[in-house]
């Protein structure tokens, strides 16, 4: 996977927390043994904390600008989308949004973009407080992304995906899929209460792998604004498997098996590996978002 080397990143897309201190108090779930049930319970779900019950006792505080500034003051091109893992973030978001928005344009829409979070350890958001034990999630409350970079590390070390940038930009692209959700309405019907392999909450997880499917088909192809073409130049067939590796990696299957060493369908809430895998191939292989209907 690589970057226009003279592209020009868009970091107001991006901001960067890590540093800062959660306002209005702690999380109510810290790490060990703690932090990994949520995981296991919140990994991918594409709702607020505040339905992991991981909201403080006070109100639901927004985020708070880093003194840092680290995105800012370094993710200045696709060159350094090449060499960093926040800037290369930071470029997966700029890419993604662009064909997001291109393709709402496309079918007579507005897309609303939205602001990925980077943090550390914790963060306050319009869904409540949460620890970086949820893993990577989307707020509908503030339509906000949010992530801690050092879960690409655990992708490796926690759950065996084999890693790499474009494993990565699953991950980012699986959770803007959530906000496609939310601004086409279908993100709501997660929350009909029911968990298994036929739940919604399944179904709205594997529409999310198949939408970041459909931009990866369009990605070398999406015009960054900046330069009038492509920011993302090169998607290999390697790439491809980095990424389909690491949607089964986080199969309910395969954490249930690697953490529980037992599978249990009626709790699934994101689907088998092998459905991850194929829902993401589906949207890669027709690059039409008409062609991730899970719920039919």
């Amino acid at each position: 996977m690589q970057f226009d080397d003279d592209a020009r990143l868009d970091t107001s897309e991006v901001q960067d927390v890590r540093g800062s201190r959660v306002p209005g108090g702690k999380a109510t779930v810290g790490g060990g043994i703690g932090g990994l049930i949520v995981l296991l319970l919140g990994l991918f779900l594409g709702v607020g904390p505040d339905q992991l019950g991981l909201t403080d006792g006070g109100g639901q505080p927004a985020a708070t600008a880093s003194g840092l500034g680290e995105v800012e003051q370094s993710c200045k091109s696709g060159q350094d989308a090449n060499t960093r893992d926040d800037c290369r973030t930071v470029a997966v978001v700029n890419s993604v949004q662009d064909y997001w928005d291109q393709e709402f344009q496309r079918r007579g829409d507005t897309y609303t973009r939205s602001s990925t979070i980077l943090f550390g350890e914790q963060v306050g958001t319009a869904c409540g407080s949460a620890t970086s034990a949820v893993g990577p999630f989307y707020c509908p409350g503030d339509r906000k992304v949010y992530l801690d970079l050092g879960f690409f590390d655990e992708l490796r070390s926690k759950f065996g995906a084999s890693g790499g940038p474009f494993a990565q930009a699953y991950v980012v692209a699986h959770e803007y899929g959530h906000h496609v959700q939310d601004l086409m309405g279908t993100l709501s019907r997660s929350q009909d209460g029911r968990t298994g392999a036929d739940s919604n909450a399944v179904k709205v997880e594997l529409q999310a792998d198949c939408y970041a499917g459909v931009w990866a088909r369009h990605a070398t192809t999406t015009n960054d604004e900046s330069t009038g073409r492509p920011l993302i130049t090169s998607l290999t067939d390697a790439d491809i498997a980095d990424g389909l590796d690491a949607a089964a990696a986080v199969g309910d299957d395969r954490i249930q098996e690697r953490f529980q060493g037992r599978v249990t369908p009626e709790s699934w809430t994101h689907g088998s590996a092998e459905q991850r895998q194929s829902w993401f191939r589906q949207g890669y292989e027709s690059g039409d978002l008409t062609r991730c209907d899970t719920f039919r």
